[in-house]
């Protein structure tokens, strides 16, 4: 097969104190993020991230001062391409590209070029699709490949919200969390998945739908009859209204309803500040004001061998699937009134 290039994306974040308010520039100066054009949005994106940064550098202090999502990334690369180099491709390399911080995404189009691969294969490290984070990355790897001119052939793999690996790994540690609260009563599972605004998805964005199917297939696989469980979403910010039901809602619920929760970061595969802090500091002690009789929090799959086998499978099936085969070829996973879904019709 040649040299093969895997490339990772995923958000990124900050790596030092001083890191914190350009990473939220960056963030907000996506037009994924802010669609106001580009003068507009530079000086909402600069406003912005000016108001927040004191705020998310608190956040970063429980950290250490940085994000830990680099090196569980660079943990996850490492792993995936021993995979891939034990199953007969030793002419592989996995790169890394973060979306608002380093390694950023014209760095790691550098060394791909460098290291001249007969084939790329761009692999976004978010379950479910939405434009807001893997359509934002793969837009951004597709302008910096055109503009450098890395010209050999790409497949995108858009998403994978039921992956098997994904699944089995997340099924395990879930049934483990809710045999561990059974003492307390019987555990509520709540499949916490970052919100988005409801215009977002109004115009087509798959993701909400990609997430309830995620949590459905790891009920299917957990196969425990009369699971309580429910999807809910975390991190709303700004006036807009957001989808829910909000992760915060629901610890109250559970606390008037008196059973123990296990709450399940659902389209993250790396712990960060939105797992670390909001899920395990804020909304832990949420819980307890809340009345929750217990609380666990299911780590993210990591670098799980069963996780790191699934992401082999997927690129060892992208491969075969044609050398050319971009995203919009790709068999469509959702609904057809998902417009935003860059895959084909079925």
């Amino acid at each position: 097969m040649g040299k093969l290039a895997v490339v990772l994306f995923n958000l990124g974040g900050p790596d030092r104190p001083e890191a914190v308010q350009p990473f939220l520039f960056n963030l907000f100066n996506d037009p994924a993020i802010i669609g106001a054009p580009n003068p507009i949005r530079w000086a909402l994106a600069k406003f912005i991230s000016s108001r927040r940064a004191p705020v998310a550098r608190e956040i970063y202090a429980h950290l250490g001062g940085k994000s830990p999502l680099l090196e569980q990334t660079q943990s996850q690369a490492q792993a995936l391409e021993q995979v891939l180099k034990t199953a007969g491709s030793d002419q592989v390399r996995v790169f890394i590209a973060m979306r608002y911080w380093h390694p950023m995404t014209a760095e790691t189009v550098a060394e791909v070029k460098a290291f001249a691969p007969d084939r790329v294969v761009l692999l976004p490290l978010y379950p479910q699709y939405s434009r807001t984070t893997s359509g934002s990355s793969l837009k951004l790897w597709a302008e910096e490949a055109k503009r450098q001119g890395l010209t050999c052939p790409s497949q995108s793999i858009c998403c994978w919200p039921t992956m098997d690996g994904f699944v089995s790994a997340m099924a395990s540690s879930v049934s483990e969390a809710v045999h561990r609260l059974a003492s307390h009563g019987e555990p509520r599972v709540l499949f916490s998945a970052h919100g988005l605004p409801k215009k977002v998805i109004a115009g087509g964005d798959p993701y909400q739908w990609q997430v309830e199917q995620s949590a459905a297939a790891i009920v299917e696989k957990m196969a425990l009859p009369g699971l309580d469980w429910q999807v809910c979403y975390q991190s709303r910010v700004g006036p807009l209204e957001w989808i829910g039901p909000a992760t915060e809602a629901e610890i109250h619920r559970a606390g008037a309803d008196g059973v123990p929760l296990v709450v399940v970061p659902l389209a993250f595969v790396s712990e960060h500040s939105e797992t670390l802090v909001e899920l395990d500091i804020e909304y832990g002690a949420l819980a307890t004001e809340a009345g929750v009789p217990a609380y666990a929090r299911v780590s993210t799959v990591q670098s799980s061998p069963t996780f790191i086998d699934g992401l082999a499978g997927l690129v060892r099936q992208t491969l075969s699937n044609g050398a050319a085969l971009q995203a919009e070829q790709q068999q469509r996973v959702c609904p057809g009134q998902f417009g935003n879904c860059p895959c084909k019709a079925g």
